[in-house]
């Protein structure tokens, strides 16, 4: 079969101490964290960046040290970046993390395809603001990781590429579960994935308490799953033991195993997604 990949996205924009004693929220947890989980398989990080006060920060610098922290353990892992909207509504700090040179640069960073509602806030994403993050990454040579939350999402990314503003190979993250957008059911993930542009990679992530079903389809039908805080932090339904990073991730490999996926390696998925091989380790940001 072919090989499982496994994005871990381990601390997200909303998960607080407050919720949870175990989301990582300064540079050094960040990066300690997603190391400790590399062991178990995970081949692609979605990094979200919280400042001193573990508020959502879009600064370089504080990637820049998430990024430092991960590479000198591991350096094939693909860092993938956000340029999330949801509290952020200005192209210049939502692009600024893109700005990173060298081996800071990182090899993805996330391009929502459309503006969408969650439980209690708005992602606002236009079209302007789409188009202009997609030709800064391909200006820098970052691959979009894209989030998909619903067909029409789909739908836009076949409107990019028509526009030339993305090359390929497309990779996607289905995201099922969220209250306004699709949900974790094999026929809603079906149809999305069946209008993915050729060629496409994609992994499957569910909010809340959709995580755990949406990453069993994603180990059924698709290319990988995505797992982590940022989209779950209980282990089970009745919300009545928080989970780790580590505990969510575990859990995919062991799903994996019981119906005989392997799981990727960082080096096989840079082959996949055409990404450079084989960083050097980083030396200490000045």
């Amino acid at each position: 079969m072919k090989p499982l990949v496994i994005n871990l996205a381990p601390t997200g924009m909303v998960p607080t101490r407050e919720d949870t004693p175990y989301v990582p929220i300064t540079p050094e947890e960040i990066a300690n964290d997603v190391c400790r989980c590399i062991p178990l398989g995970v081949s692609m990080v979605h990094l979200h960046a919280r400042d001193e006060n573990g508020y959502p920060t879009y600064r370089k610098e504080v990637y820049a040290r998430i990024i430092e922290g991960i590479r000198n353990v591991d350096s094939e892992i693909i860092i993938v970046v956000s340029t999330s909207g949801r509290n952020i509504p200005e192209y210049e700090k939502r692009s600024d993390v893109l700005g990173l040179e060298g081996d800071y640069r990182p090899d993805m960073a996330s391009l929502t395809l459309s503006s969408l509602n969650f439980a209690k806030t708005a992602s606002t994403n236009s079209p302007a603001m789409i188009e202009s993050l997609a030709e800064r990454m391909l200006e820098r040579g970052i691959l979009p990781e894209f989030e998909v939350f619903d067909l029409g999402m789909v739908n836009y990314a076949h409107y990019l590429i028509n526009k030339k503003n993305i090359r390929p190979p497309y990779y996607f993250n289905i995201l099922l579960g969220n209250v306004a957008t699709a949900q974790a059911k094999l026929l809603h993930l079906g149809l999305i994935m069946s209008e993915l542009p050729t060629g496409s990679i994609c992994s499957v992530g569910g909010i809340g308490n959709s995580q755990v079903i949406a990453n069993s389809l994603g180990i059924s039908v698709a290319d990988g799953v995505r797992t982590g805080l940022e989209d779950n932090i209980w282990m089970n339904d009745d919300r009545a033991v928080l989970s780790t990073n580590y505990d969510l991730v575990e859990r995919v490999t062991r799903l994996a195993k019981e119906l005989n996926r392997p799981i990727a390696t960082p080096e096989q998925v840079r082959s996949m997604l055409k990404l450079s091989i084989c960083r050097q380790k980083l030396h200490c940001l000045k």
